[in-house]
């Protein structure tokens, strides 16, 4: 077993502390600010100083990038930085009480098909140029993406982008970013303007996980070979289907059920945890 704990400057005496508290053999650099311990644990004196440095602590799958052949991850505050539903209704004065709605159900306090029926039936009359004013001014990559996606695509894995948003913005960052594939809702606009409505059946939690079974079914992969990245209730089905499950920045419903978690480093961090 070995340790990866990355995600902020670390001095030589610090590092010495966490290699003695995870038992470990050796400790070797392998980023800027991401070290392996060689046959380290995760005992709970190396979660606390994790903790105390604000570092990720993550059991490193003992398996290269190579072994696998598929990557899904969600978009709002997991890809980006935002949530962009958030983010038009701001625009029109409404981000309170969509914005409500929106944490309930990353929590998975509210179905996420109601949640979205109710944020979506709040921007009727939105005209559509707000979705470019969100998607150009306010949408930034979240640390880490691209040089995450560069590397898939380098190592000949499928990226696939699932989200519970909006497809005006999924299909911007597909080809933004090389995505393979991209599945999002589709809100209806009329005359230039949202109609409240969603057209198309609604990407849910039962809806995403069926994207990573039917693109790994079609690549011919097993489980193991799948890698699922996601930050809330939404993407708990997704993680459950994966081989390797990374919660982002994720709600305590999400991070239960992930393999590693990602607080503090980019999501180019991923990558630290291959042989």
């Amino acid at each position: 077993m070995s340790l990866v704990v990355q995600g902020a400057p670390l001095a030589p005496a610090a590092l010495e502390e966490l290699r003695v508290a995870a038992r470990a053999g050796a400790v070797r650099t392998i980023g800027a600010q991401a070290w392996r311990l060689e046959g380290g644990l995760p005992t709970p004196e190396t979660l606390a100083l994790c903790e105390r440095d604000g570092l990720d602590c993550a059991v490193a799958p003992g398996r290269r990038l190579e072994d696998f052949g598929l990557f899904v991850t969600d978009m709002d505050s997991t890809l980006i930085d935002i949530e962009c539903i958030d983010e038009v209704a701001d625009l029109q004065g409404l981000r309170e009480e969509v914005a409500a709605i929106t944490e309930a159900a990353m929590r998975g306090e509210i179905d996420y098909t109601e949640s979205l029926t109710r944020r979506v039936a709040l921007l009727r009359g939105v005209p559509e140029s707000a979705l470019a004013e969100v998607y150009e001014q306010r949408l930034s990559l979240n640390p880490g993406a691209e040089r995450l996606l560069d590397t898939l695509e380098a190592a000949g894995i499928c990226t696939v982008l699932v989200s519970g948003g909006f497809s005006y913005f999924t299909e911007r960052l597909k080809t933004r970013l090389g995505f393979d594939a991209a599945y999002a809702n589709t809100v209806e606009i009329r005359d230039g303007h949202l109609t409240g409505r969603v057209t198309g059946a609604i990407v849910d939690a039962a809806a995403k996980a069926a994207v990573l079974r039917e693109a790994r079914e079609r690549l011919g992969l097993s489980p193991e070979q799948t890698i699922a990245v996601g930050d809330g209730a939404n993407d708990l089905s997704m993680l459950r289907e994966a081989g390797l499950a990374i919660a982002w920045r994720a709600k305590p419903v999400l991070r239960a059920a992930a393999h590693c978690t990602l607080d503090h480093a980019g999501l180019d961090g991923i990558l630290n945890l291959f042989d």
